[in-house]
């Protein structure tokens, strides 16, 4: 698109749409500003991009507005249900999302990666393969940095590797990596998508614009994702840690690429199924790419993880405190909980995302879980849960602060303590950066005392 002869109006101006719209204005486009929240950081935002010439639109203006522009962005944050979107189509306006706006400027080789959880660790890992073997790769997408904002980094070398949310899936049309990877599919996000079948739906988009020329990874062990690969018309490779695949797999713990020997299990740096699960995706991606084994082997014996994904914060009177603000699903928290060797006090609760509590209870009372503290505002609903499954060892507390100094007295010497809500963080906290930055000053006034 010429973006100096078209109008746009961009639906939610957070990371997403403020990088659109700073793109825009560069480039000699007229911009329109839309927001609901009325948040002191959106708010600064929206007076810096006016002062570079965006307009503001009340939203009894909306109607005029829509009649006068091209294109309707969207960010991700912004359900495609939401009101405005809604007119725009009505009016037939163009409506396209942040992602696939930004890859239209430029055609870089682009890594897409998505499923429920794992995302960040994967697009992290494959990055750092990537870097170690110098070749110029850029993290973009859902995990904080929008293509938007960084196309002046990118140039025909470079490897965009972007993790890609349901959310923003919601508002791809023609977004077509070269390769796509799904890592699993666990109830997340119904409160926004209504139903599962609906969620897998805009799980598969990010591979149905591909042809024969692309590639896309599968996971064969989830029995959802590997029934994805009859709709798939790139080159299909999977990963499995039960069966030899047409992929990466794990046989006596060992891993292979197509029956070539890469590295023993325990050589990886992460610990946990999951983890291994991001490694084999990461190799695939890797070899796909011409990545040698020298590369990736060195790339996955120091990965040092991320940070709020099953982070070691302190240690203090032989009790370490665990940061797994990432987990905000249950699926994600039963993974952590897996990880856990010794006795573990765990925290739980946040906002909610339509999600069933009782899996997650049914596997504490089997697990190293001696106790649960359960905050935020699921909590009546995780309380009921608990009930149903015969699950009595918890306390509840409203304040997320003590949550962390009850955990931490309920912690003896050679047990942990985890935050794995198994919930977003909305309720309380901006995001689950915030919520577990937050946890990490807890813990350091716990072990201050």
């Amino acid at each position: 698109m010429y973006l100096k002869t078209q109008k746009f109006l961009i639906l939610g101006v957070s990371k997403s749409g403020s990088a659109v719209a700073n793109y825009l204005l560069e480039n000699g486009a007229q911009c329109y500003l839309y927001e609901d929240l009325k948040a002191s950081k959106i708010q600064a935002c929206i007076e810096a991009l006016c002062k570079k010439g965006a307009k503001w639109v009340e939203k009894e203006q909306v109607d005029g507005v829509l009649k006068d522009i091209d294109v309707l962005v969207i960010s991700p944050g912004v359900a495609i249900n939401h009101p405005v979107a809604v007119k725009a189509k009505e009016q037939n306006v163009r409506i396209i999302g942040e992602l696939e706006f930004g890859f239209n400027q430029f055609n870089p080789v682009i890594v897409a990666v998505t499923g429920t959880n794992g995302k960040t660790t994967t697009v992290s890992l494959i990055n750092a393969i990537l870097k170690e073997n110098q070749t110029q790769s850029l993290l973009v997408g859902n995990i904080g940095k929008p293509i938007t904002g960084e196309i002046k980094k990118i140039n025909k070398n470079t490897v965009c590797v972007t993790e890609v949310s349901s959310f923003q899936l919601e508002s791809t049309h023609s977004f077509c990596p070269h390769i796509s990877c799904i890592l699993n599919i666990a109830p997340d996000h119904l409160e926004r998508h209504y139903s599962m079948e609906n969620y897998i739906f805009l799980k598969k988009k990010i591979f149905k614009c591909q042809t024969a020329s692309e590639y896309t990874v599968l996971n064969f062990d989830d029995n959802t994702v590997k029934e994805f690969s009859a709709e798939c018309k790139a080159k299909t490779l999977f990963v499995s840690l039960k069966e030899q695949v047409d992929g990466a797999y794990v046989s006596n713990g060992k891993i292979y690429y197509f029956e070539e020997y890469i590295l023993d299990v325990n050589e990886l740096s992460l610990n946990g199924e999951h983890n291994v699960y991001d490694s084999l995706f990461a190799i695939c991606v890797s070899k796909l790419l011409g990545v040698p084994n020298r590369a990736i082997c060195r790339a996955l014996k120091n990965f040092k993880g991320v940070r709020h994904r099953m982070e070691l914060v302190a240690e203090k009177n032989g009790v370490k405190y665990f940061n797994d603000s990432k987990a905000t699903n249950t699926a994600s928290t039963i993974s952590a909980i897996d990880t856990m060797k010794a006795p573990t006090v765990i925290i739980l609760g946040g906002s909610e995302k339509g999600e069933n509590y009782e899996l997650l209870f049914d596997k504490i009372k089997k697990s190293q879980i001696k106790h649960t503290v359960i905050t935020g505002a699921s909590r009546f609903n995780m309380i009921r849960s608990a009930e149903k499954v015969g699950y009595t060892h918890f306390t509840v507390t409203q304040d997320f602060s003590f949550a962390v100094k009850i955990a931490s007295m309920l912690a003896n010497d050679g047990e942990n303590v985890l935050l794995s809500p198994a919930c977003a963080s909305f309720d309380c906290f901006g995001n689950f950066e915030e919520r577990g930055d937050v946890f990490i000053n807890e813990v350091k006034k716990v072990c201050e005392q």
